[in-house]
């Protein structure tokens, strides 16, 4: 199965259509939008238009082979990481602030 397809079956999931559903909205055949679904079958662009509506994407969602939740994912965790970094460089500017007052301290005596 290739990429596309993996995409459009997880797409009918989500929405809780079976292929009958898909294949009746799009006008074709359950063997014809099986064969969508499996990779047997390259898409055309007026079809893949058809699809991409049907699933409330435009063209580029539908074809982009990253999925817009894992993206989600990722960028929560960029904030996460890029909070964690922020704080870690606070407390080194702390830590060098100490370390410049105890070096004056030891050059003061």
């Amino acid at each position: 199965m290739n990429a596309l397809g993996k995409k459009i079956r997880l797409l009918r999931h989500q929405k809780g259509w079976s292929q009958e559903d898909v294949a009746k909205r799009l006008d074709i055949s359950i063997p014809a939008f099986s064969k969508i679904e499996t990779g047997i079958t390259d898409v055309n662009l007026s079809r893949l238009n058809q699809i991409s509506k049907l699933f409330g994407l435009s063209l580029v969602q539908l074809l982009s082979t990253t999925d817009s939740e894992e993206e989600k994912q990722i960028q929560d965790e960029i904030n996460v990481l890029n909070k964690k970094l922020q704080s870690r460089d606070g407390e080194v500017i702390e830590l060098q602030k100490k370390v410049i007052d105890l070096y004056e301290q030891l050059h003061k005596k």
